[in-house]
C-alpha cells in the first residue's frame, strides 16, 4: 500500500477512500464522505453503495418516487440522512465543504424537490451511517484501511455513478493511486 502523499486532518468533508483489498463488505471499494470527527468518535456517509430502495419505499406517502437511496453505512439503518449540492444551505445543513451540506429542514428539502427548485441530481438520501468509537477513525488511517483526500470538488460526488466513483477518485490522485484503480478485488487473481 502506497504511502499518503501528506498527512491530512480529519474533519467534515473529508473524503475516506477504501484500500483496495479491504474485504469488509460493509467498505470494500468504498468512498466515504466524513460528516463529523470529534474526540468521542466520528460520523460519515458511504456515497458510492446505492440500495435497491427509493425515497418512496423508505418513507411512507411520499411523494417523490424514483429518487434512489444510498446505504450510508451498518449503523441505524431505520435513520434517513441526505447530502445536497448548492449555494445555499437549508436551515440546519451543515456545510461540508464548497456547496456541499449534510442535512438540514427536511420538509423544505421536500418542497423544494417538488417545486422542482431542488434538482433531484444534487441531492442523495441515505439509510444508515458509518459510525467510529472514539480514536478508532484514527488508527484505521494509520493503519492504511483509508486513503483521505480533502481535494475533490462537490461535482465529482454527484456526477459519478456509484461503480465509477472509486475509480475515479484513486485515478484522480494520480501516481501510485491511479495503479490502485485496476487492482482487482482479490490480489489472488492477479
Amino acid at each position: 500500500m502506497p504511502k499518503k502523499p501528506h498527512t491530512l486532518s480529519l474533519g467534515p468533508g473529508t473524503l475516506l477512500v477504501s484500500e483496495p483489498f479491504l474485504q469488509d463488505e460493509n467498505f470494500m471499494r468504498s468512498v466515504v464522505l466524513l460528516c463529523e470527527h470529534q474526540e468521542v468518535g466520528s460520523f460519515g456517509l458511504v456515497l458510492n453503495k446505492q440500495s435497491i430502495l427509493t425515497l418512496d419505499e423508505v418513507l411512507e406517502e411520499m411523494p417523490l418516487p424514483h429518487i434512489p437511496v444510498f446505504v450510508g453505512g451498518p449503523v441505524e439503518q431505520n435513520t434517513l440522512h441526505f447530502i445536497y449540492k448548492s449555494k445555499h444551505k437549508f436551515p440546519g445543513g451543515i456545510r461540508l465543504g464548497e456547496d456541499v451540506y449534510w442535512g438540514g429542514d427536511f420538509d423544505l428539502v421536500v418542497k423544494g424537490l417538488l417545486e422542482g427548485k431542488i434538482d433531484e441530481a444534487s441531492i442523495r438520501f441515505f439509510i444508515g451511517y458509518s459510525g467510529w468509537s472514539a480514536g478508532q477513525l484514527d488508527q484505521e488511517v494509520q493503519e492504511n484501511t483509508w486513503i483521505v483526500t480533502n481535494d475533490i470538488g462537490a461535482e465529482c460526488l454527484f456526477e459519478h455513478t456509484s461503480d465509477e466513483l472509486w475509480r475515479y477518485i484513486l485515478k484522480y490522485l494520480g501516481g501510485e493511486f491511479k495503479q490502485m484503480a485496476n487492482y482487482p478485488i482479490d490480489p489472488r487473481l492477479n
